[in-house]
């Protein structure tokens, strides 16, 4: 037992090294990435100087209003992360605290993960261009289609890209665009067979896409919760599970006839 004398100078030598380990804990960097709202590009128009979409090979039209493709720009995964930004971001609606593995799945190497990227938006982009095609049934054509979109990587721009496709093609198939003039704006990746799949940072996405003048938001249907919970006033959401039923839909919003989806 320490003694009435002793135990305060006991208990400041006990207390160092515990108020050393609490600095360090705060401070030492968390499996984290601190995410905000990103860029959003049009992908019927130009990005950087340089047409998103070019098609060769058959006719195109001139649309009139836009589809924005939208992103989410996080924290590099050599950038430290620790408890005061976790704090910090988990408390305001313009950023997202996001396991760093859901950001960067494929490592920790930032080249590494800067090739992953690239090969995933051109898996995304040969899957978006073989779905519109084959939805306007002109996979058997000789059409040509080029993609470009600089310093953008990963799946998720797969949806709007196929719908831009379908834009230029065919509009809404009776010479009017798919938007209607308005902006549109979306996120969702893409499979050969038209499937809109899920993707992360939604609302982030949201608030980009609404920045950016988009009064619609085509959505995942399965993030339809998440979109949902920061939804910016005057966006739209529009739930999707297929390039099909997103023009469908987007036709259906363009010329005010059948039911347009909602969440």
């Amino acid at each position: 037992m320490l003694s009435r004398l002793t135990r305060p100078r006991a208990l400041a030598v006990c207390a160092a090294p515990v108020v050393a380990l609490l600095a360090t804990a705060v401070f030492a960097p968390l499996p984290f990435s601190v995410a905000q709202p990103g860029m959003t590009a049009d992908v019927l128009g130009e990005n950087k100087g340089t047409k998103v979409i070019t098609i060769s090979g058959a006719p195109t039209r001139q649309a009139r209003g836009q589809l924005r493709m939208t992103t989410i720009e996080a924290t590099s995964p050599d950038t430290r992360v620790s408890l005061p930004d976790v704090l910090d971001g988990w408390f305001r609606t313009d950023q997202a605290i996001m396991p760093r593995d859901a950001v960067y799945p494929s490592g920790d190497n930032t080249r590494e993960i800067e090739r992953y990227n690239q090969e995933q938006m051109k898996k995304s982009q040969d899957a978006a261009t073989e779905a519109a095609l084959g939805y306007l049934g002109l996979e058997d054509k000789d059409i040509e289609v080029a993609l470009k979109l600089a310093d953008v990587g990963g799946p998720s721009a797969g949806l709007l890209f196929s719908l831009g496709i379908v834009d230029k093609l065919d509009g809404d198939g009776s010479g009017g665009d798919l938007t209607g003039g308005r902006i549109v704006a979306g996120t969702g990746t893409i499979g050969a067979d038209g499937t809109v799949g899920a993707v992360g940072g939604v609302p982030l996405k949201t608030q980009a896409a609404r920045r950016d003048g988009a009064t619609v938001f085509l959505v995942p249907k399965a993030e339809c919760a998440d979109a949902q919970s920061e939804l910016p006033q005057g966006l739209r959401l529009i739930p999707v599970t297929t390039l099909e039923g997103a023009v469908d839909a987007l036709v259906s919003l363009q010329k005010g006839t059948g039911k347009v989806p909602s969440c």
